[in-house]
């Protein structure tokens, strides 16, 4: 009797095809339009906002040189959160993964300027750059993880190519979203975003992500570990 019981449970931990091809192409998706929207900020906002004034081009090529900062973090990122995933699961990974990621997204959009907090706002940008960089580490090895080893037999290729859809469509929704709110908020100088989008604007794709990154971890934490991972486990 007590076999018969335990057979039922265990199918029930098995991950359906939707909740696998969810968890890992939403996650990811939510992951790169975080991380992109800092890409499009940093060339129309970060200059203007979070370094001295009086030399653009400068403040400019400092702006790359904190996106270029999260480059620096990914590696890391991955090294981190593979130890995890191979110690603790890979669903504590890829919850890891998004709330560093959405929490480092929504703080660089209550941060406050230059003007503001002088060099400080400057550091703490550089601080949740790098965190950005340091999730996206961990979410990439893990969503592909994840899609693959809940895969069936024979659909391993397919399943794989899910996270990789979330970059383009987190590229597609981060800059439809900036331009949606540019476009709200013309400026007379088209060299320069208008007062409105400089003050507040801005800030409004970074505080929406907060949104996605509840949806993202409310699919996540449905996951069960795959028979994959649990058989290295008990090994």
């Amino acid at each position: 009797m007590s076999i018969a019981s335990s057979e039922p449970q265990a199918a029930a931990q098995v991950n359906s095809r939707a909740r696998v091809l969810m968890a890992s192409l939403v996650g990811t998706t939510i992951e790169f339009y975080d991380f992109y929207i800092y890409a499009t900020a940093a060339v129309l906002v970060f200059p203007h906002l979070f370094f001295p004034k009086g030399n653009e081009t400068t403040a400019l090529l400092a702006s790359f040189a904190v996106f270029g900062a999260a480059m620096v973090a990914r590696p890391a990122g991955a090294i981190f959160f593979g130890h995890v995933g191979d110690k603790r699961g890979r669903k504590v990974t890829l919850v890891g993964a998004l709330l560093t990621m959405g929490l480092a997204t929504f703080l660089i959009g209550a941060l406050p300027t230059y003007e503001m907090a002088g060099w400080l706002a400057t550091l703490l940008l550089v601080v949740l750059r790098l965190a950005q960089g340091f999730a996206l580490g961990g979410e990439w090895s893990g969503a592909a993880l994840v899609a693959t080893e809940n895969a069936p037999k024979g659909k391993r290729a397919i399943y794989g190519t899910f996270p990789q859809l979330g970059a383009p469509i987190g590229f597609i929704l981060a800059n439809g979203l900036f331009l949606t709110i540019a476009w709200l908020m013309p400026s007379d100088d088209p060299s320069r975003p208008s007062d409105a989008f400089l003050q507040w604007g801005w800030r409004i794709p970074f505080l929406a992500s907060i949104v996605m990154v509840i949806i993202g971890l409310w699919v996540r934490l449905n996951l069960v570990e795959s028979t994959a991972f649990e058989k290295t486990v008990s090994k």
